[in-house]
């Protein structure tokens, strides 16, 4: 008989599992990616996998939530190093700018899981409107410590840039929203 797996094998195993789940979902899409190829890759037993995750779309909404802690984290971990206002706006249009140049870089995870399912999974499209609606509070608590009312159309500006650039594989989009921006707040 196998030896139990202890809580700290399981969250490693789990941890493994959303890796692999995340890179194959933001590459190649949801549903051309099979749960045998995730647990090809994760080296997981697929009853095992499922014990985690009952179905594929509890797999999807765990990705989203993991991405969306370390997304807006490495992004406020930059933004909130900047000590004036409108320069910390500015810098969040710096970070994407970053991130549209990085490698494998295909847009916004969110905006390609709703485009790929639509309203067809009612539990990944509230993960992806409460990432939407984080993403949008982030932004709007940095705006509104400039004083300038402009929170929603930076939040646009910011979205508009993050499809763009995924579209286009071009990370101009980020310098051309900064610009607009500067503009907004009359900064120098």
């Amino acid at each position: 008989m196998p030896a139990p797996i202890t809580e700290e094998q399981n969250r490693l195993d789990r941890e493994a599992l959303l890796d692999t789940a995340e890179r194959f979902f933001y590459e190649r899409g949801i549903q051309a990616v099979g749960m045998d190829e995730v647990r090809a890759a994760s080296g997981l037993p697929l009853k095992r996998i499922y014990r985690m995750f009952a179905a594929k779309e509890d797999l999807v909404v765990a990705v989203l939530r993991r991405r969306d802690q370390r997304w807006r984290g490495e992004l406020a971990a930059r933004v909130e190093q900047v000590q004036d206002p409108r320069e910390r706006v500015l810098a969040v249009f710096d970070w994407l700018a970053e991130w549209f140049g990085t490698p494998g870089f295909r847009g916004c995870a969110w905006v390609n899981v709703h485009g790929e399912l639509g309203s067809s999974s009612q539990a990944v499209l509230a993960e992806v409107r409460a990432h939407k609606r984080a993403f949008h509070d982030q932004i709007a608590e940095w705006v509104a410590a400039t004083g300038v009312p402009v929170a929603e159309p930076v939040f646009l500006l910011a979205e508009g840039a993050i499809v763009t650039a995924g579209i286009s594989g071009d990370p101009a989009p980020a310098r051309h929203a900064r610009a607009a921006v500067a503009a907004l707040l009359g900064a120098p």
